[in-house]
Order: structure tokens, then C-alpha cells, then sequence
């Protein structure tokens, strides 16, 4: 493989930016610090939702969903894609205001979201404590899938293009002329450390994000959070077409997991607000847990006194002072896609596209990401991402 494409990390964004390249005939060299899965894709909750509070966001969704919705059928992996819907939920009249308008762009965008009253929206959650909310919105097209087993689908893919995925390889170098245009990577294997002659590095590395383009003396306004989240046995089972359900005012959320089992979790922490992606804990904190069930059961009654906890975990988020991502070519040869949010996992077939597009014709058009680039932080107002969990 001489000159490749080299693509700091193995995680979902990663594997679908080097499925893209590889279908457009692009050699691809996807660089993991460890083993694929073991960084944030496969701690996430496998969320997949177009319902977004701004128009890029939902534009990445909408090119991302039919991938998932034909996930088995291009990559021969069944994913376990369930499309029982997202269900948000509204306490506040504001945030009841907020949604109607999110609503109206969304459809204007071809999303099948609609708003419903508290007691249409227990049509689809029947344990919902109706009382305690003003307004919801809704789409069937929403659901959840397995993050791990999608990595499989795509590192197989990539691998049958004759992409190479290298394992505890992790970069520690990018070369770069003045004025920033890449000319390569030194990266450390089991074997000692390897010279790649490469013009084009990608950054998909998650929260690992701001240290990589650091070694192209880039400066990323991206940190890596902590997010927990449990598997519980309610008090009462949850039925398996019960939708992933957000309570936005309090950042609570549950969804169906198998048997009656459900998965909590919620963006509330006593943590410190960043951290070492290196170094972090990895099981979750009793408090946070008990806060996570007790709004659970402030809004469902599946979640009464004897819920159990069955395990939990934390992974992170890559986070960006507005919730969007970065995708772009910052300087010659380096390409980033990274700081989701919490959203890299179901925009990933989109990004995918888009990263190739930017390597391959100089410029991303399945979605219009002219929003997404780096110096947008330096500017007085930023269009921040409200629907985030």
C-alpha cells in the first residue's frame, strides 16, 4: 500500500469514513490505539433519531438512516436496527414551544416527526406519568441498533475492500510542511515505531480528538465528557415497542432493552467536566445512578421501588461548545470528523460519505456542512444542538 489514507481511529467514524474511501477505490490505512470497539462506539446507547433541534443535525440523520435501515443487506450483519421511535417530552411551556417549531423544520426536511399531546404520546409509553408533561414529539422512523456489531459489519467491509485496519497502533506523529500540508505519519506498533509516507490524515478519534490534531499543531475546541448510563430491571417490564423516551427538561432517558429489561441514563454528573480519555472510571457512580432511576420513575411508572440494577457503565463523549461536529479539511491533508456529542454513532454512514467527498472531489456535498468547521467557536453566537441527552 504506497501513500494511503490514514485514519486515526477505529471507532464507527472511522470504519465508515474508510468504507467510503475504499468504494471510490482509495487505498485506506485505519490506525486503532487498541482493539476496534474499545473506545466510545461501543459504550454508546445505539441511538439512531432524526429529531434534532437544528437543520444540519437533521440533514445528517436523513442521509445517515437509509445505511441503517439496509445495514444487513449491504454488509451481511444484522444489527439488530429496532424502529420503535424516539419519543421527547416536554415539562416546560418553553420547551413545549421549542418542540413545535424543531417539529416544523424537521418535516420541511422530509422527517416523519409530529407533535403530540401528553396523552397521545402514552399511546406509544403507556407507563408515562401524563400529568407531569405539557408536550412530545414523536417519529416511528427512530429507534435503536448494536453499536459493536455495526463496527464488525463495517471493519469486515472495509477489510473485504482491501482496506487495512491495524490494531495497538497507535499514531504518535503527523509530518507536515509549513503551513501545515501533511506529509506523514509516525505511528508505534508492537513492533517498534513505523515511517507512512502519507498527503491525507483523517481524525476520527473521538475523545481522543483534541491530543491528534494537536500533533498537527491544530487546536481543537473539543473535550472529552463522561457519560454513564445502567441496565435495570424495572419494577414493571417495559415492552419491547416502547420507544427510546427523553425527558429533555430533566436529561433523563430509558429505553426497552431485552426481556423487560430497560437501559437508563441521562446527561446529569458529579464529575469533573473533562476527561483524561486515557485514564477515566469506567463503572458508574452509585449517586448518579440513584438520581438516573429516580427520574426515571418521575416519568414512567415502569421504574417503581423495586427496580433493580442488573450493571452499568461509563464511556465518553466528545463534546463541542455547541454540540455539533467538526467535519472538515482544517489544513492540507488533515480532515476532521469529529466532536459528535453523543451523535457520532447514528451519523456515521453520512460522515462517511462526506469525509470521502472532502479527499476525494475537494468538497462535501451530501450534506451542507459549511456550519461545521473549526472557526465557528470564534464567532459571538453559536447555533447550539438543544436535543441532547
Amino acid at each position: 500500500m504506497t501513500n494511503p489514507v490514514v485514519i486515526v481511529g477505529g471507532g464507527i467514524i472511522g470504519l465508515a469514513s474508510a468504507h467510503a474511501l475504499c468504494e471510490r477505490g482509495v487505498d485506506v490505512l485505519v490506525c486503532e490505539k487498541g482493539s476496534i470497539g474499545s473506545g466510545s462506539t461501543a459504550r454508546s446507547a445505539g441511538g439512531i433519531r432524526t429529531q434534532f433541534s437544528t437543520r444540519v443535525n437533521v440533514a445528517l440523520s436523513l442521509a445517515s438512516l437509509p445505511t441503517w435501515e439496509s445495514f444487513e443487506k449491504q454488509f451481511g450483519v444484522d444489527i439488530a436496527f429496532r424502529q420503535v421511535g424516539y419519543l421527547f417530552l416536554a415539562r416546560e411551556s418553553d420547551t413545549a414551544d421549542a418542540f413545535a417549531a424543531n417539529v416544523e423544520m424537521q418535516q420541511s426536511l422530509g422527517a416523519v416527526s409530529e407533535l403530540l399531546s401528553p396523552a397521545e404520546a402514552a399511546e406509544h409509553c403507556p407507563a408515562l406519568n401524563t400529568e407531569a408533561f405539557v408536550a412530545a414529539t414523536y417519529a416511528a422512523s427512530d429507534g435503536f441498533a448494536d453499536p459493536y456489531l455495526a463496527l464488525q459489519g463495517y471493519a469486515s467491509a472495509v477489510r473485504e475492500a482491501g482496506g487495512e485496519i491495524r490494531t495497538k497502533t497507535a499514531v504518535t506523529d503527523i509530518h507536515h510542511e509549513d503551513g501545515g500540508r501533511v506529509t506523514g505519519v509516525t505511528i508505534d506498533t508492537p513492533d517498534g515505531p513505523e515511517q507512512i509516507e502519507t498527503a491525507t490524515v483523517v481524525n476520527a478519534s473521538g475523545p481522543w480528538a483534541k491530543q491528534v490534531a494537536a500533533l498537527a499543531d491544530i487546536d481543537l475546541a473539543v473535550s472529552p465528557r463522561r457519560r454513564q448510563a445502567l441496565v435495570v430491571d424495572p419494577e414493571s417490564p417495559i415492552e419491547a415497542d416502547t420507544p427510546l423516551t427523553i425527558d429533555l427538561d430533566t436529561g433523563s432517558y430509558f429505553r426497552p432493552e431485552r426481556e423487560g429489561a430497560a437501559i437508563v441514563g441521562g446527561e446529569f454528573s458529579t464529575d469533573d467536566p473533562e476527561q483524561n480519555p486515557d485514564h477515566y472510571t469506567e463503572s458508574i457512580d452509585l449517586e448518579w445512578a440513584a438520581t438516573a432511576i429516580e427520574r426515571a420513575a418521575d416519568a414512567a411508572t415502569y421504574f417503581g421501588p423495586e427496580t433493580r440494577i442488573r450493571r452499568g457503565w461509563a464511556g465518553l463523549y466528545a463534546v463541542t461548545p455547541d454540540h455539533h461536529p467538526i467535519i472538515e479539511e482544517t489544513v492540507p491533508g488533515f480532515v476532521n470528523a469529529v466532536g459528535f456529542s453523543g451523535h457520532g454513532f447514528q451519523h456515521a454512514p453520512a460522515t462517511g460519505k462526506l469525509v470521502a467527498e472532502i479527499i476525494a472531489e475537494g468538497a462535501a456535498t451530501t450534506v451542507d456542512i459549511s456550519q461545521l468547521t473549526s472557526d465557528r467557536f470564534d464567532k459571538d453566537e453559536l447555533l447550539v444542538e438543544r436535543n441532547v441527552a
